[in-house]
């Protein structure tokens, strides 16, 4: 002690011993433990966190989202069938009204949490760790199979975020816990060919070198019965669960499918015999529980008032072969007045007058159901398509007859249900009484009726996409239609088997998981590049041609206008295109500019190149076929590098008018424009489908809006540009090039001008750019990477920019300053002229 009466800690005498050693010693863990966690973070963690940014922040906010509901509602929200759920948990029945599978899941929960005074608090807690750890699944899954980033995060907003989704893993209900046991059994099946984003993966094994399937593709059969035995454990929590074997099954068939391979055959029956085998087992033990409890097969005494509640809808019983009993539990009300499924079917009804006293209410209703669903099937499929399509529509409304929307929405006081008593339960459970945080429960009820859910329209889109990348057919690398169909089919199975009972938005809820899952594998299999991005000029390809070229032609000094045209197995019709070109091109001034023409053979495997040859034309050609992009970038550089002053291009299909020519060239020659683009639509265009002419105007609209500069066509292969701007462009797409070319100059600071010209049909061949939808989804990739890379990622061009609008000469200076720089630095073998 001190003189101020403070303690002080005096050393022992076994501390006073202990030498400096002997304590470094004892600290060398601690600071060891420090020392590999500073490490996993700065080498590990960190660089994670950084690169899955937009994931993290969307993560962040579902997580507080959570944090709110749970506190605004304690110690948790009792919906009505919540009650049964508790009252199972005292006196399990497997015939209940609800299946028994939540209830053994609700068991360990609550019983452990009311050791802690918090059962049903602590239950809650948990389903909304399920839904955060469901948005991570999905976003390893679709990072797994090759999408993007920003796309994966994307598609996980809707669990995340959606208020409806808050609300349901609030209530003690089994929804969350169904789509879990859905997602992993999805999860297991693909996890063959899940890889490290960024990381080479399975590729190899997954596929053979023509693009299909190696016969082992697929999941090991293990992993199949796993798989259907979660999905047989899903049916007693929801029954409509059982649905999604359908998906299951085809996708064990169709997985990896090679119809002419004899050990294909034999590894996809052992699987297939696996997974049906994990789900039989499973499931077959529960209906067997359920006959000893109650004497008959089943899966839940819903089974036959959810049948009843549908049929009483569209029954017209005076035209049916009903039994005298059958007649007595028909609606009383004209079939255009009835009340919806929800009310028959759960609603108690009364013995009719006159029914037998051992006679059963409850199935007599059941096979009065199956009587009008046997003799109305037209009827049923018109009412069940009806009941699919609400799920679908923009906002979230009541119907008439369905259940009322309020019972998923956020109250600002406790939500209390007639014929129950919360209270009892709660201070059973959690020793307190149901209360509210008032503040934050109108801020959820204001979050969610202001929009703060996902609208039905755009989880059609994604369905759409999903559908889309099923029938994506690719001539080489990876497929993942399979994938697609697994998804897509497990979304529409859930949906459509619920639109057959009934309509709720709370049945809608699995389609918040598997529809964005399924679009983001049907995007990312839409936009996948059959060719990966180029290297920088000039790559290994690069090289090669211009090596050739020159050993060819030697130092060739080009005229001032070169025009650049890109063939691949055009040998039809090259020589018709090269016989229009003409060799010089008139200027304003009363002049004329000497033309040469350029034909790229992007890997050729006809005569294109000796035919381009004999019809004059200079000739360079690439060693393998790398794209449009490709052959025009090597175009570009060939024609800046061997001087020319202005590269033209056309397709060498003769779909452009060459004769218009002096037209294109016109803004550049009088200093108006340094980059000048035809447009079909400000002249004369023909289409080959309606899809390509909405696909014209739609890219034009967003380019528009992206380079706010008025566009009417982004795709236009006749254009004309200063070499120098040409040169200058960053261009790494082999295919899909146009917009990135345009958006790229545009970028630099180019003046860009349309100008009314004609393009026409092919005369020969075939596009190579493959269907509209395909070629639509993966120009669209193309032009807002191009703008997110050129616009808004490169400070260089922004600096470029605003030097193009201050001062234009030097702006211009700098362009061929760098035409000159690049010329120079090109270290390519050079050959004397011939």
């Amino acid at each position: 002690m001190t003189d101020r009466g403070t303690l002080v800690r005096i050393p022992g005498p076994s501390e006073e011993a202990q030498p400096d050693e002997a304590r470094a010693e004892q600290t060398e863990p601690a600071l060891s433990r420090r020392a590999t966690l500073r490490t996993r973070w700065q080498t590990s963690w960190r660089p994670a966190l950084r690169a899955n940014w937009l994931f993290v922040v969307f993560l962040g906010i579902g997580t507080v989202l959570r944090v709110i509901t749970w506190l605004a509602y304690q110690p948790a929200m009792l919906y009505i069938d919540s009650f049964r759920y508790l009252i199972m948990l005292s006196d399990p029945a497997v015939d209940g009204l609800d299946p028994i599978g939540y209830t053994i899941v609700l068991y360990p929960l609550i019983f452990v949490g009311k050791f802690f005074g918090a059962g049903l608090a602590l239950t809650a807690a948990v389903q909304h760790l399920v839904g955060l750890a469901i948005a991570v699944l999905m976003y390893q899954i679709c990072r797994g199979l090759g999408a993007a980033r920003w796309l994966s995060a994307l598609i996980t907003t809707p669990i995340l975020m959606d208020a409806y989704q808050l609300q349901i893993e609030q209530n003690i209900m089994a929804e969350i816990w169904s789509d879990a046991f859905l997602l992993v059994a999805v999860w297991l099946l693909i996890a063959w060919r899940l890889r490290r984003p960024g990381s080479p993966g399975n590729d190899a094994d997954a596929e053979t070198g023509s693009g299909r399937h190696a016969p082992g593709a697929g999941p090991m059969w293990h992993q199949a019965a796993i798989a259907g035995a979660l999905l047989a454990a899903n049916v007693p929590i929801r029954i409509i669960g059982i649905v999604a074997v359908v998906p299951f099954v085809l996708y064990l068939v169709f997985v990896g499918a090679r119809w002419r391979n004899r050990h294909w055959w034999r590894t996809m029956l052992t699987r297939l015999t696996a997974g049906l085998a994990g789900f039989a087992i499973v499931l077959g033990g529960y209906l067997v529980v359920y006959r000893v409890a109650t004497g008959h097969f089943g899966l839940s005494g819903a089974t036959g008032s959810v049948l009843y509640g549908r049929a009483a809808t569209i029954a017209h019983c005076d035209e049916l072969p009903l039994t005298r009993y059958q007649r007595m539990v028909c609606p009383k009300e004209p079939l255009g007045q009835r009340l919806g499924v929800d009310a028959y079917a759960h609603n108690p009804m009364e013995r009719p007058p006159g029914f037998p006293p051992g006679k059963s209410l409850h199935s007599v209703r059941s096979e009065f159901g199956k009587v009008v669903l046997r003799h109305q099937p037209l009827d049923l499929i018109v009412a069940v398509t009806r009941d699919f399509l609400k799920g679908f529509e923009w906002s979230k409304v009541d119907h008439p007859g369905d259940t009322p929307l309020k019972r998923w929405q956020f109250q600002i006081d406790y939500p209390r249900w007639e014929a129950t008593d919360a209270d009892k339960w709660t201070l059973y459970f959690d020793g307190t009484v149901p209360h509210v945080i008032t503040p934050l429960t109108t801020f959820l009820r204001g979050y969610q009726l202001h929009h703060g859910y996902v609208p039905g329209t755009l989880l059609g889109i994604a369905g759409l996409f999903g559908v889309a990348g099923v029938v994506r057919r690719r001539r080489g690398g990876e497929s993942l239609r399979s994938e697609s169909l697994l998804t897509v089919g497990m979304a529409l199975a859930l949906l459509g088997g619920a639109a057959g009972f009934e309509f709720s938005f709370r049945y809608q809820l699995p389609g918040l998981v598997f529809l964005p899952l399924a679009g983001a594998i049907g995007f990312t299999a839409l936009i996948s590049r059959e060719r990966g991005p180029m290297e920088a000029y000039p790559d290994d390809v690069d090289a090669m041609a211009v090596r050739g070229f020159e050993d060819r032609y030697g130092d060739v000094e080009f005229p001032d206008l070169v025009v650049v045209i890109a063939a691949y197995n055009e040998e039809r019709g090259i020589g018709r295109v090269l016989d229009r070109m003409p060799t010089t091109c008139p200027t304003p001034d009363g002049g004329s500019l000497t033309i040469a023409t350029l034909v790229v053979v992007d890997g050729s495997v006809d005569n294109t190149a000796e035919i381009a040859d004999q019809h004059g034309a200079y000739v360079c050609v690439a060693p393998v076929n790398r794209g449009q992009g490709g052959a025009l970038r090597l175009g570009y550089h060939l024609a800046a590098e061997h001087g020319a002053t202005y590269v033209v291009t056309t397709d060498a299909d003769g779909q452009y008018e060459i004769d218009e020519l002096p037209q294109l060239i016109e803004p550049i020659l009088t200093d108006r424009a340094d980059f000048s683009t035809g447009s079909r639509r400000l002249g004369t265009g023909e289409y080959d489908s309606n899809v390509r002419w909405v696909g014209v105007r739609v890219f034009a609209a967003l380019a528009s809006i992206l380079t706010r500069t008025k566009i009417t066509d982004t795709s236009f292969g006749f254009r004309a540009m200063r070499a120098e701007v040409a040169q200058g462009a960053v261009l790494t797409e082999p295919q899909y090039q146009a917009s990135e070319l345009l958006l790229g100059v545009m970028a630099r600071g180019a003046r860009m001008v349309e100008v009314p010209l004609t393009m026409r049909l092919r005369n020969n061949g075939a596009s190579k750019k493959g269907g509209s939808i395909t070629y639509g989804a993966n120009y669209a990739r193309v032009m807002l990477t191009t703008w997110a890379r050129e616009w808004v990622g490169s400070s260089e061009n922004r600096r470029l920019r605003k030097l193009a609008r201050t001062d234009r000469q030097q702006w211009t200076d700098r362009q061929r300053w760098r035409k000159t720089s690049r010329s120079s630095n090109v270290n390519l073998k050079k050959n004397t002229t011939p």
